[in-house]
């Protein structure tokens, strides 16, 4: 009975792990960008992208934001970037 009703809420509500592995699937299985695979997500399950920032992990933030200073939309950190 417990098993279903936490499954039932998993099912239900979106955590930060999952939001990421449905963002990473869509980058694997498209052409999209990061950017562009969570702005595809929000429009497709009708999430407003303001309400998104709660959702996203910090590794999946690291990740929009190297893309980000390599589309220029963000100013080069001095931070270390690994190359990808």
């Amino acid at each position: 009975m417990e098993n279903e009703i936490e499954n039932a809420l998993k099912d239900k509500f979106m955590s930060q792990a999952k939001f990421s592995s449905e963002i990473e699937d869509i980058v694997k299985r498209s052409n999209l960008s990061y950017i562009e695979s969570v702005i595809h997500y929000c429009e497709e399950n009708s999430i407003e992208l303001e309400t998104v920032s709660k959702l996203i992990s910090k590794p999946l933030k690291e990740r929009i934001r190297c893309e980000a200073m390599d589309l220029n939309y963000l100013k080069k950190s001095s931070r270390a970037k690994l190359p990808l």
